[in-house]
C-alpha cells in the first residue's frame, strides 16, 4: 500500500461539482464518479473531512443582490450544504465507506451535532466526516467553513477541487492563454484578488500554516494523486 504525503486532508466541494452536466440539482453519476474518488483515498489509510457547498440548490449571495434579506438566505444555503452532505453520505456509504454527517445548524434527525473532539474521534477511527451547514453563520461562505474546520481538526492540507487544473491569472474559461501558476503564497493569492478561495478562507489558511492545493476534480484519481504528493494542480503556502 502506498503511503501518503498528508495523512489527515479536508476536501472542499463545491455544490456545483454535484450538478454534473445538468448545471443545477444533483446528477447521481457525477456525485458517484466523486465518491469513488474519495474511496480511492480512504483505502489507502487517509483521514478525511468534507466540506461541501450548496450552490447547486441555492446561492445566498445571488439570492441576497436580488432583495432578500442576507441572512435569511445565507440560512438557506446553510440548509441546501446539508442536503448535499446527506447525498454524499447515502453514495459513499453503499460504497462501503464509513461516514458521519456533522452539521452546525442542529437536525438531529438527519445527523449529529458538530461536536469538535466527537468529529476528532471519528477522523481518528477512519471515518470519514461530511460537515455541512457552513460555520453556521451568516456572512461566511463553505471556504471558510473548510478552512476552519480543517484547523479544528488539526488538517495537514485543504484539498480545493475545481473544474480548471489549478490557479490561473485569468479565468481560463474565458481565456484560453490564461497562465497557470504551480506556487502560491496565501498573500499572492490575496493581493492579486485570485478568486480560488475568499480573503477569509485565505487569511485563515495563512494564520494556521494549512497549505491549499487546488487541482481539476475531473482528472482521473487525482485525490488518490495529491495525497500521495504527486504535483498536481497549484499548492497555495508559504
Amino acid at each position: 500500500m502506498p503511503e501518503p504525503k498528508y495523512k489527515r486532508v479536508m476536501l472542499k466541494l463545491s455544490g456545483e461539482a454535484l450538478a454534473g452536466p445538468k448545471g443545477t440539482g444533483v446528477h447521481l453519476e457525477t456525485v458517484s464518479q466523486i465518491c469513488n474518488q474519495i474511496k480511492e483515498v480512504y483505502d489507502i489509510g487517509v483521514q478525511i473531512g468534507i466540506v461541501v457547498g450548496g450552490g447547486n440548490f441555492w446561492r445566498g449571495v445571488t439570492a441576497s443582490q436580488m432583495g432578500m434579506d442576507r441572512s435569511t438566505a445565507d440560512y438557506i444555503g446553510m440548509m441546501a450544504t446539508i442536503m448535499n452532505s446527506v447525498i454524499l453520505q447515502d453514495i459513499l456509504e453503499k460504497m462501503g465507506v464509513i461516514t458521519r454527517v456533522m452539521t452546525a445548524l442542529e437536525i438531529k434527525e438527519v445527523a449529529e451535532p458538530y461536536i469538535r473532539r466527537r468529529a476528532l474521534r471519528h477522523l481518528e477511527k477512519g471515518i470519514v466526516v461530511i460537515f455541512g451547514g457552513g460555520t453556521g453563520n451568516p456572512f461566511f461562505s463553505t471556504d471558510t467553513a473548510a478552512a476552519l474546520r480543517a484547523a479544528e481538526m488539526g488538517c495537514d492540507v485543504i484539498l480545493k477541487a475545481t473544474k480548471v487544473g489549478g490557479i490561473y491569472d485569468a479565468d481560463p474559461m474565458m481565456k484560453p492563454d490564461a497562465v497557470k501558476f504551480d506556487r502560491l503564497t496565501y498573500l499572492e493569492v490575496i493581493q492579486k484578488g485570485l478568486k480560488v478561495m475568499d480573503s477569509t478562507a485565505a487569511t485563515m489558511s495563512m494564520d494556521n500554516d494549512i497549505p491549499i492545493i487546488v487541482f481539476d476534480l475531473s482528472e482521473k484519481s487525482v485525490i488518490r494523486k495529491v495525497v500521495l504528493g504527486e504535483q498536481v494542480g497549484t499548492v497555495v503556502g508559504r
